[in-house]
């Protein structure tokens, strides 16, 4: 299935239905008064998530969604039918925004979760209620009042505790399907993974977290050159980065690369940039073991790495248990200290 992100729609609300004029009219009942009943309220339009939609696919196609109107109001003080309200699955992590202000309307994080983005027209009032001691026989009603319009743009973020950067073919596909069951493509040239891939790391009975894979970042990224920028926003949600080397580069070098990715970060987002960023030197099984470490301390001195590094081979899985331990670690510290914020 392509990947979709991001999609455009319109939603209208129903109307609400007209208020009645009507008279009650009965043999040897003289003067019987008003009787019109109300309208019904329009249907409104909202957004659900579904934890079962994993894309915006389904609005590629469908870009118009209307709900029903409410019926006019009928004699004998008859209320009009209330129009049913209509729900948008969308997956969870989708954001709403106004078309026209660009406002962000809502943000849904959790399944089932609704948030209401066009409401229905309230009801017209039918001549009953216009009846006074000195207006015995109003004509007088009200219309229902028109359902909101609205040109949404919907845009999907992956909702994942741990992201993984890095330049194409660092290793980050080969190691999610190493720590996870996601099986993203990997081969032997650049740009295999086109779209995000999910991966959930079991590390007991109740502890696990969820992983992201998103297509490698190159320079210029920030500007719109290659894949990676795009989905750069899927990492947004995350608590950890996980910044991903090849040490062992073909034809460039691993220092500059490094760099190079800290640069498009920046330039896409200070704030993403900013947060806990882990530095994972892989394909360390290319090298004869009393090589390894010379090299790693080299990268790390060459950086000025101040955070956490890793040495691991995401091929035969050197280290990948270490580092899915203390990924763990730290997220179970970071959740207990916000809790302990809260409180």
């Amino acid at each position: 299935m392509k990947f979709f992100d991001e999609a455009t729609v319109k939603v209208f609300a129903g109307h609400g239905g007209n208020g009645c004029l009507s008279f009650r009219r009965e043999k040897y009942i003289p003067y019987g008064g008003p009787n019109g009943g109300d309208g019904g309220t329009g249907g409104s339009v909202y957004l659900q998530a579904n934890a079962g939609t994993n894309t915006l696919i389904d609005f590629r196609y469908t870009r118009l969604f209307r709900a029903k109107h409410g019926e006019h109001g009928k004699g004998s003080n008859c209320t009009g039918k209330n129009a049913q309200d209509l729900y948008m699955k969308v997956p969870v992590g989708t954001l709403a925004f106004d078309v026209e202000t660009d406002e962000c309307l809502g943000d849904l994080v959790k399944n089932e979760q609704t948030l209401l983005v066009a409401k229905g027209g309230d009801r017209g009032l039918g001549n009953v209620h216009f009846k006074t001691s000195t207006n015995r026989a109003p004509r007088r009603t009200t219309e229902g009042t028109p359902g909101e319009e609205r040109a949404l743009r919907l845009e999907l973020q992956v909702l994942a505790d741990v992201g993984l950067l890095g330049l194409p073919n660092a290793g980050k596909s080969t190691f999610i399907r190493s720590v996870s069951a996601a099986r993203p493509k990997v081969a032997d040239y650049p740009f295999t993974t086109l779209h995000p891939h999910l991966g959930v790391v079991a590390i007991d009975v109740d502890r696990s977290f969820v992983i992201a894979d998103i297509p490698g970042l190159i320079e210029g990224a920030a500007e719109g050159i290659g894949l990676g920028a795009q989905f750069l926003k899927h990492l947004s949600r995350t608590n950890l980065l996980l910044h991903l080397v090849d040490i062992m580069p073909l034809d460039s070098d691993p220092v500059q690369d490094t760099l190079g990715i800290i640069q498009e970060l920046e330039k896409y987002s200070p704030e993403l940039a900013a947060r806990e960023r882990w530095l994972v030197l892989n394909k360390m099984d290319l090298l004869p073991p009393d090589e390894q470490k010379q090299l790693c301390q080299t990268i790390i001195k060459a950086l000025n790495w101040q955070g956490r590094v890793f040495e691991i081979s995401a091929l035969s899985r050197q280290g990948c248990q270490e580092l899915c331990y203390n990924i763990m670690n730290y997220l179970e510290k970071k959740e207990s200290s916000a809790e302990t914020f809260e409180s």
